[in-house]
């Protein structure tokens, strides 16, 4: 499995009891949100050269291929060999992509990548988990109702992947996860639609939204321009985690992983707020302390079915 953010792999994936391989291919000392970042943008040849160790050793017998963010064509494009040489080992791979690009307007990558995801990494993946920006650049549909969110998972199921999850859409006060199912080529396509108040704080990925102030313990604070990172990865590795568990009810998976994603969020806020000094590792997800919700997630917000 490839991924940036170890800790969230480690976390969840032992929690469900899966064992795994993990490449960085952004290896960094820390989280963005402090004041020096050392590291390195990895290229496809350095990801090749492992794969090529993997291959030597008879260790390329792998079920899910998970990806996150990429911050390089060369590392994109080897991607998808890899994908075509694990496939070649066991045809029945799993590919989730995580395809991190950008969110409210604003790209994270090269612009170059964009096609690349769009023409060559969306038809070989087995689901993928744009955010709203992201859906849009890969479908090339503006999304402003559910209907529009629709039509979307419609164009990424026809590109190629039966499984479809868009994370996060802002729509009349309230944020949605909408999902779709394409269990037959050629069948009509189970969708479904979360529905969630937004949570009171900024967090980059799934299910971001600002409120001026909430109340918390008595007291009311403003967290508005404090950023808690990582939340698209946590959700991408929830969604593959319980989807496998559960592969033909990808409305149950969202459940659970969305259930997940809102107790560490809340229990974030909560830990922000009786912190008596700011830094950044303030604005960590509170992974850690959250395994009982990753294992055993209390689901409060449910999957209506279109």
């Amino acid at each position: 499995m490839l991924e940036i953010k170890l800790l969230y792999f480690l976390c969840n994936f032992l929690v469900l009891m899966w064992t795994l391989s993990i490449q960085s291919s952004y290896p960094i000392t820390q989280g963005a949100g402090y004041p020096t970042v050392r590291g390195q943008v990895l290229n496809g040849e350095q990801l090749w050269t492992l794969i090529e160790g993997l291959e030597a050793n008879d260790l390329l017998c792998y079920t899910h291929l998970l990806t996150g963010y990429i911050g390089s064509v060369s590392f994109l494009d080897t991607i998808l060999q890899v994908v075509q040489k694990l496939r070649s080992v066991n045809p029945d791979l799993i590919y989730v992509c995580d395809p991190v690009m950008g969110d409210e307007g604003k790209l994270y990558i090269p612009p170059e990548l964009v096609s690349v995801y769009r023409e060559k990494v969306v038809p070989v993946a087995s689901m993928i988990t744009p955010n709203h920006f992201e859906a849009e650049h890969l479908t090339g549909l503006r999304i402003s109702c559910e209907a529009d969110g629709l039509r979307a998972c419609n164009a990424l199921h026809a590109a190629g992947p039966s499984k479809v999850v868009i994370t996060s859409l802002e729509m009349d006060g309230m944020l949605l996860l909408i999902g779709s199912h394409q269990k037959t080529e050629g069948h009509p396509t189970e969708q479904f639609k979360i529905v969630m108040p937004k949570i009171p704080a900024y967090f980059t990925g799934f299910l971001s939204g600002i409120l001026m102030q909430e109340h918390l313990g008595g007291q009311a604070i403003d967290i508005t321009q404090k950023h808690f990172q990582g939340t698209g990865d946590l959700m991408t590795a929830l969604l593959l985690g319980w989807s496998n568990k559960y592969p033909q009810e990808l409305w149950k998976a969202a459940e659970l992983a969305v259930a997940t994603v809102q107790a560490i969020l809340h229990r974030t806020i909560s830990d922000y707020n009786a912190a008596a000094i700011e830094t950044p590792k303030q604005l960590e997800i509170q992974l850690i302390q959250s395994h009982d919700d990753i294992k055993s997630p209390q689901v409060t917000y449910f999957a209506e079915k279109y």
